[in-house]
């Protein structure tokens, strides 16, 4: 699965391992991640393609301003992957 700018993603190794992120940006072997709080938007965390997951697509405003290029704020980022995260642990926690 190809991940690309403004995906949101899971961390799969490290110990940042199961937190969820923004990609910000990639090239060829790595991407860069951003979730608000513990990795802001001007130091991305990079991190290599094989050791993250792409999470299923969610229609999200703060990933739409990324791929355009508009200004994101990292409190968008925060409430954002907030929403998600609910979402996403009871998901795996039910099944």
């Amino acid at each position: 699965m190809e991940v690309s700018k403004a995906d949101m993603i899971v961390s799969l190794a490290g110990r940042d391992k199961g937190q969820l992120f923004f990609v910000i940006d990639t090239d060829d072997q790595f991407v860069y991640l951003a979730d608000g709080k513990g990795r802001r938007l001007e130091s991305p965390k990079r991190k290599k393609r094989r050791h993250v997951r792409k999470l299923p697509l969610y229609a999200s405003r703060v990933a739409e301003k990324i791929r355009n290029g508009d200004k994101v704020l990292n409190s968008e980022l925060r409430r954002e992957l907030a929403v998600i995260g609910q979402t996403f642990n009871s998901q795996n926690q039910g099944g």
